[in-house]
């Protein structure tokens, strides 16, 4: 069959779609990317509350979930000092700081310093913060001190503990019972806050636990995520 010098309708428009693909062969490309969204941590903001200067270390019994070891208070009783730090793996305000709280601890604890850290949050309800990630938080971290396991959460209640990180700093004067002398923050650095950890508040007060000075009155509160307590039990 011949063809003539005209195209059908048909022809026309095939060629008029390969015409527009053509000429717009990116069109899902050329679209305005959106830009990428920072990521923002957003966490429950706990602070640490006035537990009174000069109260007395609570007596505690705990599992190192690490080594299997039995702690209690009285292992640190020839210490000078004693730090108490209540922690977790999961919390955001935890992570952003425990690589210079290893630091810390190293630092000081080398001066005659004795530290310890609970973790009193409520397996059931966090199974990420259990013994058996406790034990390879340690590992990872190298944590120098013990990181002890208070499943039963009555060593946080009897610290008046609320928060993670909560920093409790007490000091030993011979045969006296541990007091407390510090109960504030680690420094004002918090996650996305773009602040350096220096751990400026909390190294200033143990040196002058250590070197026997006074401390200063006012004490900014640690500012964390709760403590994630058991669920309550029907009965």
């Amino acid at each position: 069959m011949a063809t003539t010098g005209f195209l059908s309708p048909t022809t026309i428009k095939i060629v008029g779609s390969l015409t527009t693909s053509l000429l717009h062969p990116f069109r899902l490309q050329l679209t305005k990317a959106k830009p990428a969204r920072k990521l923002i941590i957003r966490a429950a903001r706990t602070e640490s509350k006035g537990v009174s200067l000069g109260f007395r270390a609570p007596d505690f019994q705990l599992s190192e979930p690490l080594t299997g070891k039995i702690w209690k208070l009285d292992d640190f009783e020839s210490y000078p000092a004693l730090l108490v730090m209540f922690i977790c793996n999961h919390c955001p305000f935890v992570i952003h700081l425990k690589k210079d709280i290893v630091k810390l601890s190293d630092y000081y604890m080398k001066k005659g310093l004795a530290v310890v850290a609970i973790s009193s949050n409520s397996a059931v309800t966090h199974p990420q913060d259990g013994p058996e990630f406790m034990a390879e938080d340690a590992k990872l971290f190298k944590y120098p001190f013990p990181y002890l396991y208070d499943e039963s959460q009555n060593v946080a209640r009897a610290f008046g503990a609320v928060c993670t990180p909560e920093f409790f700093l007490f000091r030993k004067d011979g045969r006296r019972p541990f007091e407390l002398v510090y109960h504030g923050q680690f420094d004002d650095s918090r996650p996305n806050n773009n602040m350096r950890a220096t751990g400026r508040d909390l190294s200033m007060a143990i040196d002058c636990v250590l070197s026997g000075q006074p401390l200063k009155s006012v004490q900014r509160p640690s500012i964390g995520c709760s403590i994630k307590w058991h669920p309550e039990k029907e009965v």
